[in-house]
């Protein structure tokens, strides 16, 4: 006797959010640790340093998100914009650290964000040299390795270390040297200071080992895919003086300078405390 099935098949709309990027970061982390120590970086115009592994890997991921999503616009920091006049916009930091990957200092990530009506919802980090895949997708957690992740339980900034990335402003010394003052208000309430200067640091306030991470000096695709798992990890994540972050028009925002404040909440409220403090240096 035939039997017929009652099981409508549901037709294939192509991967999650979450499964592009696990699949996607897998692949060009490959890439990262095969050039990985035997690349020299060169310094662009606005002092930071770029590598050809920066166009190898931002390449594959461009060529993998036409073929997959081709209506979206797409960010990348080497690359420029692509302008579908979508309301999805992927964003890209192909080597965040490059500095670092440079000189063979394993304190680097690879990115990759997306925007919804403007809105950070899913995001993915991979740090090839320490093999793991961090991604979140709006209200759906974070996960590092498909493992849970959360920020620190700890609420006072005396027990825990915080992040600082700064880069200095040759064309005006007055703004590093007002930016420090701030810094030196900060590192007095916390426990210690560290920094990579790049993703990695955020990775590590989103797994609960740091306390927060701060920077006064990023761009877009610094800012996008971290958010995301940020937020989905607990933190609080806003611009260096608690302001929600802009992301509207954000194809013209690639020469835009962004900050940032990440923590969680009671660690960022106690953060804010700090800056928001009078200097009495």
């Amino acid at each position: 006797m035939k039997h017929t099935s009652k099981l409508k098949l549901q037709p294939f709309n192509g991967p999650s959010y979450n499964e592009f990027l696990h699949y996607t970061l897998t692949d060009v982390s490959k890439i990262a640790r095969t050039f990985f120590g035997k690349v020299e970086g060169v310094t662009k115009p606005d002092n930071t340093v770029v590598t050809k592994v920066d166009f190898k890997i931002g390449k594959q991921i461009i060529d993998k998100l036409q073929n997959t999503f081709p209506d979206a616009n797409i960010i990348d920091e080497e690359k420029g914009v692509i302008d579908k006049q979508s309301k999805l916009t992927w964003v890209i930091d192909p080597i965040d650290g490059t500095s670092n990957y440079a000189l063979g200092i394993p304190l680097y990530g690879i990115m990759i964000g997306l925007l919804e009506n403007n809105q950070p919802i899913a995001g993915g980090v991979a740090l090839p040299y320490f093999n793991e895949i961090i991604i979140a997708e709006k209200n759906k957690g974070a996960f590092c390795n498909a493992t849970p992740i959360h920020v620190t339980k700890e609420k006072t900034l005396r027990s825990t270390l915080v992040a600082y990335g700064s880069d200095p402003h040759y064309e005006d010394p007055a703004i590093t040297r007002k930016e420090f003052q701030k810094l030196f208000q900060i590192y007095l309430g916390i426990r210690n200071l560290r920094s990579s200067n790049c993703v990695y640091d955020s990775m590590l306030v989103a797994k609960g080992k740091y306390g927060g991470f701060l920077s006064r000096t990023s761009k877009i695709w610094d800012n996008v895919a971290q958010q995301v798992i940020l937020e989905e990890s607990g933190a609080v994540y806003t611009d260096f003086f608690g302001n929600s972050i802009n992301y509207s028009n954000p194809l013209r925002k690639v020469n835009d300078n962004f900050t940032f404040c990440m923590a969680s909440p009671t660690l960022h409220n106690s953060l804010q405390q700090l800056i928001a403090k009078k200097s009495d240096y």
